[in-house]
């Protein structure tokens, strides 16, 4: 069903290069967290029984993530993909919310190393597109959330990658829809922000916890 590990071992190589911020690849941390992460994997691949879906989403997500630590962006897309499948036969919006915020945070660290390797507009566009697209289906099943605090959490994953991709009105729409979960939004406020209530102004840059960043 899935690639082996040294195929997945080639496709990290090849990813390696310049970080999106400027820094080097934690090479050996990165690589063990793969090697780990695929023998997971392969378990959860002969498992049997109602555990299946939960394990083998949880194996891919797993792998994503460690692929992601090495900037194997593309296969990290794939495998968030499968992971995305198996949240539907579990038939739970969190978990699908979960992990399209995470294909929309890869797609947008695929767009701005591109972009920093000086990789073709076209395919910087491409990816950007991927991550609005994710983005905004995340938070059309954010609505679905049973925790309204997870809810929030989405929804500034969800503006964040906004932000990302220059999608400011929309991502000052995503962090309005969280304000106003959190009770801080006041419509009779001065636009400029002043006299909000305590806390309104740090809700505005807080930053979820992110599945692969």
């Amino acid at each position: 069903m899935n690639a082996t590990a040294p195929a997945l071992a080639a496709a990290a190589t090849q990813a390696e290069g310049p970080r999106a911020d400027g820094a080097p690849l934690a090479d050996g941390s990165a690589r063990d967290a793969l090697r780990q992460a695929m023998r997971q994997l392969g378990e959860a691949e002969v498992r049997h029984g109602p555990g299946m879906p939960a394990a083998l989403c949880h194996a891919l997500t797993e792998a994503a993530r460690a692929l992601a630590g090495l900037h194997a962006y593309s296969p990290a897309e794939s495998y968030l993909a499968q992971a995305l499948r198996w949240a539907g036969v579990m038939g739970s919006p969190d978990l699908r919310a979960d992990l399209q915020c995470a294909l929309a945070e890869v797609a947008t660290n695929a767009a701005d190393l591109a972009h920093l390797r000086g990789g073709r507009s076209v395919e910087v566009r491409r990816a950007r597109d991927r991550a609005r697209d994710h983005a905004f289906e995340a938070a059309r099943l954010a609505g679905q959330a049973t925790d309204p605090h997870w809810e929030v959490k989405l929804l500034l994953r969800t503006s964040d990658v906004l932000d990302r991709c220059g999608d400011h009105d929309d991502a000052a729409l995503m962090q309005q829809r969280a304000l106003e979960l959190m009770g801080l939004n006041n419509p009779d406020l001065p636009a400029d922000g002043c006299d909000r209530p305590a806390g309104a102004a740090d809700a505005l840059h807080l930053k979820a916890p992110t599945v692969l960043m």
